[in-house]
């Protein structure tokens, strides 16, 4: 079984981590969304939050496809996290060149780490390129419109966070 771990904080999930989700679950049998606690950020959606905004949402993916989906939190180093659910593919999502630079440093010392763990870069859609998490709730907590950038469940979610719901 080939299982493969997309991880991130995902607060919130838009559309282009589904692309990538979606695209990914074409080329492994079990996809894992390492959901990361990364307490530095300051997350606006709690970790149970987004974990259960990623379940519902890769609900459909998953019955479709037959790829196990699933979503688990982690707190320690990526290439613990794809050991502890036997990944041995690592998935990136790359947006434009600036992410490149980021995740090549991070290539070579998951590498360095542990040498049987692949990583795999996807490119978002171009329509997708741009959306960044941080953005969009920027957007919409401003009172802008994210619904070009999330599905409508992740958008009632934020404008109830902002308080415009």
């Amino acid at each position: 079984m080939r299982i493969g771990l997309y991880p991130g904080t995902f607060d919130p999930l838009t559309l282009g981590h589904r692309d990538i989700i979606t695209r990914a679950a074409q080329l492994v049998d079990r996809l894992v969304i390492g959901v990361a606690i990364n307490r530095d950020k300051g997350p606006l959606f709690t970790l149970e939050e987004r974990v259960a905004m990623i379940e519902a949402e890769v609900q459909d993916l998953s019955a479709r496809t037959g790829v196990e989906i699933i979503a688990h939190p982690f707190e320690h180093l990526v290439i613990d996290c794809a050991r502890d659910g036997g990944a041995s593919i690592i998935i990136r999502g790359l947006r434009a060149v600036t992410d490149f630079e980021y995740e090549f440093q991070m290539v070579g010392m998951n590498r360095a780490m542990d040498d049987s763990i692949e990583t795999v870069f996807l490119m978002a859609e171009a329509r997708h390129q741009a959306i960044a998490s941080k953005l969009v709730k920027e957007i919409a907590r401003l009172g802008g419109d994210v619904s070009k950038f999330v599905s409508p469940a992740i958008e009632a979610a934020l404008l109830e966070r902002f308080g415009r719901l």
